[in-house]
C-alpha cells in the first residue's frame, strides 16, 4: 500500500513539474471568521490568519486549476453570559481546489471550488473540543484576485461552510441543513515562483 502511495505521488510531482505552463507559489494572509446558522447567536468574528502553498495548473487559454494546501486559524467569538466574549478557536488544514479564470490581459482573476478542511484542533477558552467537532469540514469558496506583477498577486475570498460543525443533534435533512457552519473571509498575499 505504502509503494502504490507512494508511486501516485511521485506521478503526480512529476506531472506537475513537467506541465508546462504549471506554477508554485506560496501564499499567506488574514482570516475573519465566524460561525452562521443553527442555533448559534451571539456571534462575532475573529480574526485568524493562513499560509500554505498551491500550484497554478495551466489548462487551455486563460482557465487555471490550483489546488491548495493551507494552514489556517478560524473560528469566532461568542458572547458569554456576564458580557464577556469567549473565543472558540478551530484550526484547520484546508485543501480547496478552485477552478481559476483569468481576465483583462491577465491581471484579474476570479475563482471558485470546493474545500475539504481537516481539523487539527478545536479549544473553546482553552479547552479542548475536538471530541465535540467534526474532523473534516467541506466548504465551498468564491473568490477574486489581482496580479501586481507575474509573480506577486493579492486576493479575496470567501468560503462558506457545507457540513455541520458538530455531529450532536442531528436527526435528518433538516438538522442538517440547519446546523452551524464556518464562514470564512480571506485577504491573501501569494507569491508565484
Amino acid at each position: 500500500m505504502k509503494r502504490i502511495i507512494l508511486a501516485a505521488m511521485a506521478v503526480m510531482v512529476f506531472g506537475f513539474a513537467n506541465a508546462q505552463k504549471t506554477r508554485f507559489g506560496v501564499k499567506g494572509g488574514l482570516n475573519i471568521s465566524t460561525v452562521v446558522g443553527g442555533d448559534v447567536d451571539d456571534t462575532k468574528s475573529l480574526i485568524g490568519f493562513h499560509v500554505g502553498g498551491f500550484a497554478e495548473i495551466h489548462v487551455v487559454e486563460k482557465f487555471f486549476i490550483q489546488p491548495e494546501l493551507l494552514f489556517s486559524t478560524q473560528g469566532t467569538k461568542v458572547e458569554g453570559p456576564f458580557g464577556n466574549d469567549g473565543d472558540v478557536k478551530l484550526n484547520y488544514l484546508n485543501i480547496p481546489v478552485l477552478a481559476k479564470y483569468y481576465f483583462i490581459e491577465n491581471k484579474f482573476s476570479v475563482e471558485a471550488g470546493p474545500q475539504l478542511g481537516i481539523l487539527l484542533s478545536a479549544k473553546a477558552e482553552g479547552d479542548d473540543i475536538k471530541d465535540f467537532t467534526r474532523s473534516t469540514d467541506l466548504g465551498f469558496n468564491i473568490g477574486a484576485g489581482y496580479n501586481f506583477t507575474d509573480n506577486l498577486s493579492v486576493g479575496l475570498r470567501y468560503t462558506i461552510g457545507l457540513s455541520p460543525l458538530s455531529d450532536k443533534d442531528i436527526d435528518n435533512a433538516d438538522d442538517y441543513y440547519d446546523s452551524a457552519k464556518n464562514s470564512n473571509l480571506a485577504l491573501s498575499l501569494a507569491y508565484k515562483f
